[in-house]
């Protein structure tokens, strides 16, 4: 999927950029299948704001993907090939024998007509849903469970693809897009190929415009505002103000670990991504 650049009429078109959607096949979503999205503007149940750098963005509804994929053993045939806002990749319509229509995501490759399936005993072919110990070592995958039954959890978006390295009695070693190599169950399933919209990454918004369309507001730094509203304001000229970087409330913003993991998982990452 190749990126049109267009002339510099003006200061964002000389760097903007925008993918030609040629692999799209409709421009409406299947409506059942959709549902309004309300916008928060990073506000909580209170009116307060929790989140900073949250706008409205353009008018949006949710697509209701099947990440599960569990109707085993029925084929479904590809009838779209469609864009989603809510997310980077690609998202195909599919409809099985008996009638019954779902989103799923698309595979890069991917054709309106081709047929996918889902199951142990199916073949592994792109757009297939497999258990992981089905699958060959090297093929590359996405949409992978993390534990088995609760549908698809890693490697989801644009041009995100995983192998599998080895298979041991109940776990695949599989090595995610960050580099992590991570041991999951092999009864979890996976899809076969690459997600799709490999250019995203490519991508330049050119303006702030399209950063608006998308929800986010602007980030003004904290070195450039008065004492009274950040930490790391004031000052004569230019100024560092000589403490850490951190933000309006005092919290280390470079270096400090705000997350609790789950350290009972940590025996499941064979190689860490950070090292």
């Amino acid at each position: 999927m190749p990126l049109i650049q267009y002339k510099p009429t003006t200061s964002s078109r000389r760097f903007g950029n925008v993918p030609d959607f040629n692999e799209l096949t409709t421009d409406k979503p299947y409506k059942p299948l959709t549902e309004i999205r309300k916008r928060s503007g990073g506000r909580n149940a209170h009116g307060h704001m929790t989140m900073r750098r949250r706008g409205r963005g353009h008018k949006r509804r949710i697509r209701i993907l099947d990440f599960r994929r569990n109707r085993f053993s029925v084929p479904a045939k590809v009838l779209t090939i469609e864009y989603d806002p809510n997310r980077s990749a690609r998202i195909s319509l599919v409809q099985y024998e008996d009638g019954e229509k779902t989103y799923i995501l698309c595979p890069n490759g991917l054709q309106v007509g081709d047929t996918v399936m889902s199951g142990e005993g199916v073949e592994v072919k792109l757009g297939n849903h497999l258990p992981l110990k089905m699958i060959p070592e090297g093929t590359p995958i996405h949409n992978i469970e993390l534990q088995p039954g609760l549908g698809g959890k890693l490697v989801r978006s644009a041009g995100g693809v995983a192998q599998i390295l080895s298979k041991e009695i109940k776990y695949a070693h599989v090595k995610l897009p960050s580099g992590e190599v991570r041991m999951i169950d092999l009864r979890s399933y996976a899809t076969v190929g690459q997600c799709s919209n490999l250019d995203h990454e490519n991508i330049s918004l050119g303006k702030a415009g399209r950063a608006r369309w998308l929800g986010r507001r602007p980030a003004t730094r904290g070195v450039a505002k008065n004492p009274v509203d950040h930490p790391m304001g004031g000052g004569e000229g230019k100024s560092k103000g000589g403490n850490h970087p951190q933000s309006p409330w005092g919290q280390k913003s470079k270096g400090l670990k705000t997350r609790t993991r789950n350290k009972s998982t940590n025996k499941y990452i064979v190689k860490d991504r950070r090292k």
